[in-house]
């Protein structure tokens, strides 16, 4: 884990990275002074808030991976293990390397607008390419400047797709833009996964206070999502959890519509 955390960077701000750390060894000094000034009841109070702090960064960066590539979540996604993949709203690299990683044959595509919006400061497709070097799959990379919503793809270019924990960041008019982009540019029977945060017992008590869209409980968060994309036009091939994450994998329509309002 200290290997990965020193090997990537993926441009998170502080409070993500280091907050837990820095709350630990405050609380841990609170404590101290308590039981200097004689304070037992607070002395056991914050001695108990340091060690959550503690167990809950260990747990985000390695339960959660927060801060290596994201793990593969279902062996049944690109099977085949080649192909050309975009991943939508790449980031700093945690889903584009997890395909990379996984599916030594593949290519991919990473597509973002690169904007400071999301927790990145410097999100950056420097940045990126980095952390793909980084994980020696550099050669299998392309960079793509753009928006998930109006991708600068042409129809069926793609045989997969994954987006993570990237369009639960958008409203929902602009996920169904997403989704009818997302099957315009994959081919008919092509594959996409999505992961998003899921409000499972890993985030609870990881991030008690964090705020996001479709943050509800497990089983509203994935009748949510399934409704979503099933609306959207996907055939659903499989469903599950990560710790902090629920993914969803499904195929396009093995023919592609047609006809008005047909993408």
């Amino acid at each position: 884990m200290l290997g990965d955390f020193l090997r990537y960077d993926f441009g998170y701000d502080w409070p993500w990275t280091m907050g837990h750390a820095i709350a630990a060894v405050l609380f841990g000094l609170a404590a101290w002074a308590a039981w200097r000034a004689g304070w037992r009841w607070w002395r056991l109070v914050f001695m108990v808030l340091a060690v959550w702090a503690a167990a809950a960064g260990l747990t985000l960066n390695g339960v959660m991976r927060f801060s290596r590539p994201i793990d593969m979540p279902t062996p049944r996604f690109l099977a085949s293990g080649e192909g050309r993949v975009l991943d939508a709203g790449a980031g700093s690299g945690r889903a584009t390397l997890m395909v990379l990683l996984a599916r030594p044959a593949a290519r991919v595509t990473a597509l973002d607008i690169f904007s400071a919006d999301y927790g990145m400061p410097d999100n950056t497709p420097d940045r990126l390419r980095a952390n793909v070097r980084a994980g020696g799959a550099e050669s299998r990379l392309e960079v793509q400047a753009g928006d998930m919503r109006a991708m600068p793809f042409g129809d069926a270019t793609f045989d997969a797709a994954v987006s993570a924990f990237a369009i639960d960041h958008l409203n929902r008019p602009d996920r169904q833009k997403t989704y009818a982009e997302m099957r315009r540019v994959i081919r008919p029977g092509g594959e996409f996964l999505l992961l998003v945060i899921n409000n499972d017992a890993w985030i609870r008590f990881t991030l008690p206070l964090l705020v996001h869209h479709g943050y509800f409980g497990p089983r509203t968060n994935l009748d949510r999502w399934r409704t979503e994309v099933t609306q959207a036009g996907f055939d659903m091939v499989e469903q599950g959890t990560q710790p902090g994450t629920l993914y969803l994998m499904m195929r396009t329509p093995p023919h592609r519509a047609s006809g008005p309002g047909a993408h």
